[in-house]
């Protein structure tokens, strides 16, 4: 049956329309009413269909289609709704698109794909390559073989017995906490565990909380995300001034005791004992981030304030430095009295799933975890010692701190350099480097890198180092860093 509509153009092929979007010999097509749209659509936007030209009724399509009326139905329905069609009572139904009416798109500049990263000296991550693949994957397999079916029911806010227990065992044999399966919540990492004891403080009356300065961002923001008031405090070579704490409303502080971050100093003892005697003189509470402390190079690891007073200090840790952020598992060991408060303050937390916490207790309770400590600091002693000789013979007149723990360093660099355009310079070439301004909250006449280890071959460090070089030599000269 021929077609025949008032102003509809009569020289456009109606019958091949299915057949211009016909799928390819072997791939299963997308639905019939879906392609006529899109043939449809194509032909307005390329012109051949113009506004104003009537498309043909329904039935009369569907006939010279060989398809169901409704196909051309949903067809036209779309495109209605799309605005490339116009339907009328008592009149036909028309083309209302046409290049000249439609909008014009937005003239914007095309963006530049971000350099890609070749070397990443950034601070957060440990080595990725090194990831226990074969154990940790023999760890879920075996939970997953004997995990009871309760085990695989609604999963306890706090987190699975096992893991909490398992916990509470290697924090005290490792750490030197004092800690015990029903004060520890099992939770997503340090960010996750500092909300929920940011949600428990307010609910206690205390909206005031001290942080370090310079800091990790990521811990502000979740304080301040649950509504706390923030006063920054200085950290100095023998970690955070507790007199100047003293001086700010806060009854409670974040502190990374073992080892901060950026800055890499480890609490003294002196400022230990006196910050435990401002929490009970204040009513308040310490929160240590016990940060990458088991990458300790010099002596054994610094054990966790949490043990001098563990009815005034909360704890939180993650494997997110040790195995990978990819797990998402962390701890939260809160004091007795301030159990019930978290709880009640957090009804709706989610602990992580309950096969990955059974899997991390079996990695822990085998002595696997262990084992990849051990391993991990020497590997980790070595890249260090590597990246400190590559900087002092390349970079010269750069000091060098923060080298006791962690996984990574801080450069000082010479006066007057633009750490800002170095990072960015940088990243052009494919290098990964952090400002130390990044992590403060007010500018510093400091100029410095956070260099990260981690995350790097111990091969790429020579090439890396290189890079940053020449980075520096842009911005300051070759001379200035070599005088």
């Amino acid at each position: 049956m021929a077609i025949s509509q008032t102003n509809s153009p009569t020289n456009f092929a109606w019958a091949t329309l299915l057949e211009v979007d016909a799928p390819e010999p072997g791939r299963r097509g997308s639905r019939l009413h879906d392609r006529l749209a899109r043939a449809l659509r194509t032909a307005i936007r390329d012109g051949r269909l113009t506004e104003g030209a009537a498309v043909p009724p329904s039935r009369a399509l569907a006939e010279e289609l060989g398809c169901s009326r409704w196909v051309v139905t949903e067809a036209y329905g779309q495109l209605i709704a799309e605005g490339y069609l116009a339907a009328r009572v008592g009149s036909a139904t028309r083309v209302s698109w046409s290049p000249d009416t439609a909008p014009p798109r937005p003239h914007t500049r095309p963006v530049p794909a971000p350099s890609p990263v070749r070397y990443d000296l950034a601070p957060g991550l440990p080595d990725l390559r090194a990831f226990p693949r074969r154990r940790w994957a023999e760890a879920v397999r075996s939970v997953t073989g004997s995990a009871v079916h309760y085990d695989l029911g609604l999963p306890d806010p706090a987190g699975h017995p096992v893991l909490r227990t398992t916990v509470a065992q290697y924090l005290r044999r490792s750490r030197g906490a004092d800690a015990h399966p029903a004060a520890v919540s099992v939770c997503a990492g340090v960010t996750d565990g500092l909300v929920r004891t940011c949600r428990a403080l307010r609910a206690e009356g205390i909206d005031d909380l001290a942080v370090e300065h310079p800091g990790w961002g990521r811990l502000r923001d979740a304080a301040t995300s649950v509504g706390l008031r923030l006063y920054p405090v200085p950290v100095d070579h023998d970690g955070l001034r507790v007199d100047d704490l003293a001086r700010t409303p806060a009854r409670a502080v974040i502190v990374g005791a073992a080892h901060q971050f950026p800055t890499g100093t480890v609490l003294s003892p002196a400022r230990r004992a006196r910050l435990v005697r401002w929490a009970r003189e204040v009513d308040g509470y310490v929160i240590e981030d016990d940060y990458d402390a088991e990458f300790r190079y010099d002596h054994h690891p610094v054990a966790v304030m949490q043990g001098m007073d563990p009815s005034r200090v909360f704890l939180l840790g993650s494997v997110s430095k040790t195995l990978s952020p990819a797990l998402g598992l962390g701890w939260l060991v809160a004091p007795a009295a301030t159990t019930p408060a978290l709880r009640a303050a957090n009804p709706v937390a989610a602990a992580p799933p309950v096969l990955d916490q059974l899997a991390l207790a079996t990695f822990i309770d085998r002595g696997w975890y262990d084992a990849h400590l051990r391993a991990a600091r020497r590997r980790f002693r070595g890249r260090r010692d590597l990246l400190v000789r590559t900087l002092g013979a390349e970079l010269p007149q750069a000091r060098v701190s923060g080298t006791a723990a962690g996984l990574h360093i801080l450069l000082h660099l010479p006066s007057g350099t633009d750490t800002p355009r170095t990072v960015r310079t940088a990243a052009a070439a494919g290098l990964r480097v952090a400002d130390l301004d990044d992590y403060r909250v007010t500018d510093s006449a400091d100029r410095a890198l956070v260099l990260g280890y981690g995350n790097i071959g111990d091969t790429e460090i020579p090439a890396a180092v290189a890079l940053l070089r020449e980075a520096l030599a842009a911005r300051t000269g070759v001379r200035a860093m070599d005088a």
